[in-house]
């Protein structure tokens, strides 16, 4: 079952950018939308292996999701075993500057994640340390 959208983008301050992330959000969806954009057009089991770490069923969802809010296509080819695409709608495509400026960000603040990805301790005069 898909998870509960935001209920209301009323005009408030914020909406925008949080109806923009409520279509991104989750563990891996930007990793795939980032995989999408980089390669092209990729069968699950392609996905699931750059990925690394994700289960099926956790790909599946986000998957889905992504197909439901008009990000990416899927492509069934009718073939025994069936073979299955995704690749970028135009919609997924106008992402692209906000991927490459959350990989350039990512880049250049890899020094907040531990080596196992997990976040390290926060740093002295980050944003977290100002009150």
């Amino acid at each position: 079952m898909a998870k509960a959208r935001f209920s209301r983008f009323d005009g408030s301050p914020g909406c925008a950018v949080e109806a923009a992330v409520s279509l991104i959000c989750g563990k891996w969806k930007g990793v795939v939308l980032w995989y999408l954009l980089d390669e092209g057009t990729l069968r699950f089991s392609e996905l699931r292996r750059r990925i690394g770490g994700v289960t099926q069923r956790m790909l599946t969802n986000q998957l889905r999701e992504l197909e439901v809010d008009g990000l990416i296509h899927r492509e069934v080819h009718a073939e025994v075993p069936p073979r299955v695409e995704y690749s970028l709608t135009a919609l997924g495509r106008e992402l692209t500057p906000v991927l490459m400026a959350l990989k350039t960000w990512g880049d250049a603040h890899l020094d907040l994640f531990g080596p196992s990805g997990t976040p390290a301790e926060p740093r002295e005069g980050g944003a977290a340390g100002q009150a």
